[in-house]
């Protein structure tokens, strides 16, 4: 096959020595790292990158006003980003998700798309049961919006799709979008799923990322096997998912969900009245470091710590701030559990790193003067693949300790 490319598609070019992860196929390509751009490429247009030899590296698509300036999605010099493209990658995603839950109520509620670890970065795909939420973090992407949406309708036949925005995109890509309505009919509110046989109420529309977190479904199922008779402190609850799990499929006895969030405590609320465990599980609004400040001067003591905090750092610049955030959320969640209590703590800040992020509760656990054992290292749901070529994508953190 010939090294030369169409003579339509402008050509971005690499600094020395700054090809190796790309041949590797990681999908993102920095500003830093390039050394020469064709002057007639237009934003959100399809490029051939190369190396500074001039050989053929991947396709991608060209955005001049975000730091990851081209995404990579096809090594394969003859496989234009055209409509088949991203149908074949589309019908992938799907395929996997069909076999993950096989047929399973959970299957009609999971991520369908995950950007960089289906080869599709910039774009998330969720379902709630016959709508879908769509996030868009890519300028060139959100230009090609109508053909995805055409995809998703022919291959899906949501009733409806709604677009979802991410923190910080317009800084990140230059992009200014709003959450609206993009296909179909509005999503209720709140609308129902099913996990674990449990049912819960989520608003798609104003919730937090896409009104759930997904990537949290086995984890929830895997602390319930220690809050048999606990008592059981769920921080940064949200809309009560690993609360009403350590309830229902727990047997905890007791259990108190804090996020400052009041729409977030009105739903989860509502979701332990759904599941009839409202007796055991109460939530209370408000800041969780004045909240477990409050407990600890109380003498209130809890068996199992829940510690599920947003994304902390955003930008590398970001990461030895939320690292000291890490330790003292989590000192402060030890000092209100009890002796040979269990403390689950979890970072979705895919820029800390895994040994950075136990570092921290192990700094933590220094400050506090307790012995911590680590019983459990777990991840994202398998509905949220990781790329090999692409580590950003293994975010999740969630690890389950015994202390004493």
């Amino acid at each position: 096959m010939s090294d030369v490319p169409p003579v339509s598609l402008p050509v971005i070019t690499l600094k020395p020595r700054r090809a190796l992860p790309f041949f590797s196929r990681h999908p993102w390509v920095f500003a830093g790292a390039v050394g020469y751009t064709d002057p007639h490429v237009r934003p959100g247009s399809e490029v051939i990158v190369r190396s500074h030899e001039g050989q053929f590296i991947a396709r991608g698509l060209y955005n001049p006003d975000s730091n990851i300036c081209v995404r990579l999605y096809s090594w394969d010099q003859a496989q234009s980003l055209d409509r088949d493209f991203w149908a074949a990658r589309i019908d992938d995603a799907v395929r996997l998700r069909e076999r993950l839950f096989h047929g399973t109520s959970e299957g009609r509620s999971c991520r369908l798309i995950f950007s960089e670890g289906d080869g599709l970065s910039g774009l998330i795909v969720d379902r709630y049961e016959d709508w879908l939420l769509v996030q868009i973090t890519s300028r060139a992407l959100y230009e090609r919006r109508e053909l995805l949406v055409e995809l998703l309708q022919e291959k899906l036949s949501p009733r409806g799709i709604w677009l979802r925005t991410e923190k910080g995109i317009r800084e990140a890509e230059g992009l200014e979008q709003e959450d609206r309505l993009i296909a179909g009919e509005p999503p209720p509110r709140p609308l129902f799923l099913q996990e674990h046989g449990l049912r819960y109420g989520v608003d798609v529309i104003a919730g937090q990322k896409t009104g759930y977190y997904f990537d949290q479904r086995a984890n929830r199922r895997a602390v319930t096997r220690y809050t048999g008779g606990a008592r059981v402190l769920d921080l940064f609850c949200y809309t009560g998912g690993f609360s009403i799990a350590a309830a229902k499929l727990g047997a905890a006895h007791d259990v108190l969900g804090v996020d400052s969030s009041a729409t977030a405590i009105t739903l989860a609320q509502e979701n332990a009245r759904f599941n009839e465990v409202n007796e055991k599980v109460r939530f209370a609004r408000g800041d969780v470091r004045e909240k477990l400040a409050e407990l600890a001067g109380a003498g209130e003591r809890f068996d199992v710590v829940i510690l599920d905090p947003p994304k902390l750092a955003r930008h590398r610049k970001g990461i030895e701030t939320a690292l000291s955030a890490y330790a003292a959320l989590n000192r402060d969640a030890l000092s209100v559990l009890a002796d040979d209590g269990i403390l689950v703590s979890c970072s979705c800040s895919g820029l800390v790193g895994h040994e950075e992020f136990l570092g921290a509760i192990a700094k933590a656990a220094l400050q506090a003067n307790r012995r911590v054992q680590i019983l459990e290292e777990r991840g994202q749901a398998a509905d949220h693949p990781v790329s090999i070529y692409c580590p950003e994508s293994n975010y999740l953190k969630c690890v389950i300790c015994r202390v004493y």
